[in-house]
């Protein structure tokens, strides 16, 4: 009887891998990509004691560690092990992340996969797949966006190691990406992506003013390039989740039956006229667009959604709910979603 249940049991195992086995190819292919970034990465202390690493950049080091512990100390977000080692990129990008919308519907779509559930986004570490990926969807009719992200989480299954692309960063915009890591270690709810990147972007991008502050002061040249640079992204952001909703409107009159060319047409001249007329804000610094010359795809609008669409609505509950304490806004999350 033991015999059967186990020859049962292994049937089972068998045919759900088979049945999945793209994603435990892509699983497989993805830890060993992790793994080999973190048994590379070095302790930073390494780095602190060379001589031939730069000064500059053994500041940010530095820089990090504070932040670590600020995000800890005042934030209460967890205690892991993650950034301290440090993995040299040698000037190459590490990941490839594929983003794909329907091309006449604000409407992305969704890899599915264990623990974290449905997200809108599929990494690579391999440029090559990342293509192949991008070629496969963009046949079947896909916006399609490739896009190589400053920072990631494994979310506790690795150690998270700073990568040297990240000391490129100015002291507030490393520290928000930092404190935004860090809450995706702390606070990840399952099958809401929208959520948890919002947050992390609202906690990381809030309390970065704080963690400046307290180091250099509110009059010091870091705090101040922070605001300029993060109220520029603000309201850039606005005008984008504002152009966002016209476009939607504009999906929303398409119907099924109406001429490709013609869809394509009123898309091409909404987004042109989105973007054109970025050119009014009032802003510290000249912004020019989503840098690559051409005009953006959906998979742009859907990115600033899915980043910055929720904070408007996450600031005025810090401030009616928690009277601006965003260390109890934390632990409120902290206790109404248990972490995975």
């Amino acid at each position: 009887m033991m015999k059967k249940i186990v020859l049962a049991f292994t049937a089972v195992i068998l045919v759900l891998i088979l049945w999945n086995w793209e994603l435990v190819v892509y699983g497989i292919r993805q830890g060993y990509g992790q793994v080999k970034i973190v048994w590379q990465a070095k302790p930073i202390g390494e780095f602190l004691n060379d001589p031939q690493f730069p000064d500059s950049l053994k500041q940010k080091l530095l820089l990090i560690q504070e932040v670590r512990q600020y995000a800890i100390d005042s934030l209460g977000l967890e205690d892991t092990q993650n950034y301290k080692t440090l993995f040299d990129q040698r000037g190459e990008e590490l990941m490839w992340v594929v983003q794909a919308c329907e091309p006449f519907a604000l409407k992305p779509k969704m890899w599915d996969f264990p623990v974290v559930g449905s997200v809108p986004y599929k990494g690579f570490f391999a440029k090559q797949k990342a293509i192949d990926e991008r070629i496969r969807l963009e046949k079947e009719g896909y916006d399609i966006t490739v896009r190589n992200p400053g920072g990631w989480s494994t979310l506790g299954w690795f150690t998270d190691p700073i990568l040297s692309g990240m000391l490129k960063r100015d002291d507030g915009d490393l520290a928000s990406l930092i404190i935004h890591e860090m809450v995706h270690a702390t606070i990840f709810v399952k099958d809401d992506v929208d959520f948890n990147e919002n947050l992390a972007s609202f906690v990381g991008d809030t309390a970065s003013y704080y963690f400046l502050a307290s180091k250099f002061g509110r009059d010091s040249n870091q705090f101040l390039e922070y605001l300029h640079d993060d109220q520029d992204y603000r309201k850039y952001s606005r005008h984008i989740l504002r152009g966002t909703q016209k476009l939607d409107s504009l999906y929303q009159t398409m119907k099924e039956e109406d001429p490709i060319e013609i869809k394509k047409e009123k898309k091409k001249n909404m987004i042109t006229q989105i973007m054109s007329s970025a050119d009014t804000l009032s802003l510290y610094k000249l912004r020019s667009g989503n840098g690559s010359g051409r005009i953006p795809n959906n998979t742009y609008f859907m990115s600033y959604h899915l980043y910055q669409g929720r904070q408007d609505n996450f600031k005025r509950e810090l401030d009616d709910d928690f009277r601006g304490d965003i260390e109890k806004y934390i632990q409120h999350f902290i206790k109404k979603y248990p972490y995975l």
